[in-house]
């Protein structure tokens, strides 16, 4: 990892890893007290009212904030199987589109400016459920209700019993992660060194996947505002976002940030919120796995929305995009 990365391998293990399991425990306390009952209450209300949407829409995508699209289906399960399609639909696309709170700390962890990360988490309450709405359109209404909160199905008797579930949950999300991380980052070593062996045979001993991705992809970063002289790199981490996953693009993004000067802010701050959500191939495995595990009836006819809810969360990522760089001339104008 280090030999890929430039040395985020020991940022990645001792910095990001604890933090998922220590945040993960910090959020089953606040379950445990109240406190995120009564927080998704007022903001899952307030979205419910001012974009008419069901209160198991508004709660659902209220609670991305804290929670990643593989702890959204243990929060929904007691009433998973009531879910419609489109507030089943709603759920995934709200997913995809946002990130944890957890996996939030560890991003600002690898430099990552942390208002960044938390804008793009707001932002992405109203822009899944736009998203979504636009490719599902609501068509049936509600049937679910209900009172009662809890971070795992068996409510804890204890706020020692709650951070040591919540710990335990957090280290298994951080043993998912660095497995899957450690596992694409070996494949695409294996990849660019294929790459670059064949490239060699025509004078190309430099090509690598980034490289590839960097040329595709660098018209649509320019497009959404990053220079031309940047596109390139913003291009290769937009699409190792796509095709891997986003902690590998935030582990590559890294080593331009812990040198000043290399990235001009806008640039850093588009990049930032281009890259910031689940929404990708591999998380589509993720989410069937982790929602038919609960559900059986609704999930079985609803194949294609595994697939439309990861379009819908990149189509929103790259949509913040531009509204990021509107925030960002609008900085500049007031400062100026």
């Amino acid at each position: 990892m280090d030999t890929l990365f430039d040395g985020a391998g020991f940022i990645f293990g001792f910095r990001v890893l604890p933090a998922i399991i220590f945040v993960t425990a910090l959020v089953s306390i606040l379950y445990y007290i109240g406190v995120m009952g009564i927080l998704i209450r007022i903001l899952g209300g307030i979205f419910q009212k001012a974009l008419n949407i069901s209160k198991i829409e508004s709660f659902v995508a209220v609670t991305t904030i804290f929670l990643g699209q593989n702890e959204i289906p243990a929060i929904v399960k007691p009433f998973i199987d009531r879910l419609n399609r489109n507030e089943l639909f709603t759920a995934i696309c709200s997913g995809m589109a946002s990130i944890a709170g957890s996996t939030m700390i560890g991003y600002a962890a690898l430099g990552v400016p942390v208002e960044y990360l938390l804008a793009a988490s707001l932002m992405a309450i109203p822009g899944g459920i736009l998203f979504a709405r636009l490719l599902s359109p609501a068509t049936e209404s509600s049937q679910v209700s209900f009172n009662n909160l809890s971070f795992t199905e068996t409510p804890p008797k204890s706020i020692i019993e709650a951070a040591a579930t919540g710990a335990m949950t957090g280290l298994k999300i951080a043993a998912g992660v660095a497995t899957v991380v450690m596992a694409f980052v070996a494949i695409i070593a294996l990849i660019n060194g294929i790459i670059g062996g064949v490239g060699g045979w025509f004078g190309f001993e430099h090509a690598s996947l980034e490289s590839i991705l960097g040329y595709l992809l660098a018209p649509l970063a320019w497009v959404m505002g990053v220079d031309w002289s940047d596109a390139n790199l913003a291009g290769s981490l937009i699409g190792q976002k796509l095709a891997i996953n986003e902690f590998v693009a935030y582990l590559n993004f890294s080593p331009y940030l812990q040198t000043a000067g290399t990235l001009d802010a806008k640039t850093v701050a588009i990049i930032s919120f281009a890259l910031c959500g689940f929404a990708n191939f591999g998380s589509i495995g993720v989410v069937v796995g982790a929602f038919s595990a609960g559900c059986a009836t609704p999930c079985a006819g609803n194949r294609p929305a595994w697939f439309t809810g990861a379009g819908g969360g990149d189509a929103f990522q790259l949509d913040e995009c531009d509204h990021c760089r509107v925030l960002y001339w609008f900085s500049l104008s007031v400062i100026a």
